[in-house]
């Protein structure tokens, strides 16, 4: 049982008598904060948490490995599907955590290379190509970079010759 006078709080003689009043006055204060943060307007930017540029590219090169479904990823002398490759990168980016926050990172950290052994990833085409993985996600990224960069001059206002 706890004792008449337990408040979670130290409070001034004078308030710790009129537990009542000092309850309302608590609630009150709660309540008035609830309603200046619903209050306060958030950037939809905010609401919708878009990725990053980086995050970007990062999600496609990623798909990139994805999408090769006519293709053999190698990892350490075993062979993989391109899903399973996705995903084994997936998984390493999110161990990476915040140490990844670039595309070159990602490929540097979680595209490369086996951490345990030291083996390069391998991907082995239909037409019997043997590539290592990051020269090819450097190739998506110089791909998707020019594609981006392709978009952004479309969209420029050109000066009119009159």
């Amino acid at each position: 049982m706890r004792p008449d006078n337990f408040l979670p709080i130290q409070l001034s003689p004078v308030i710790a008598g009129d537990r009542v009043r000092h309850r309302k006055i608590l609630v009150a204060m709660v309540m008035g904060l609830l309603m200046l943060a619903l209050a306060v307007p958030v950037p939809a930017r905010q609401m919708t948490k878009q990725p990053s540029a980086e995050q970007q590219k990062i999600n496609y090169l990623i798909d990139s490995v994805a999408a090769l479904s006519d293709a053999t990823f190698i990892r350490n002398g075993t062979d993989y599907d391109a899903a399973r490759a996705a995903e084994h990168m997936r998984l390493k980016l999110r161990f990476a955590g915040s140490s990844v926050a670039t595309a070159e990172e990602f490929i540097a950290c979680c595209g490369t290379g086996s951490s345990i052994s030291g083996k390069p990833y391998l991907i082995r085409f239909h037409d019997g190509r043997v590539v290592e993985s990051a020269t090819y996600l450097r190739c998506k990224l110089a791909e998707y970079d020019a594609a981006v960069a392709r978009t952004a001059h479309k969209g420029k206002l050109r000066p009119s010759h009159h």
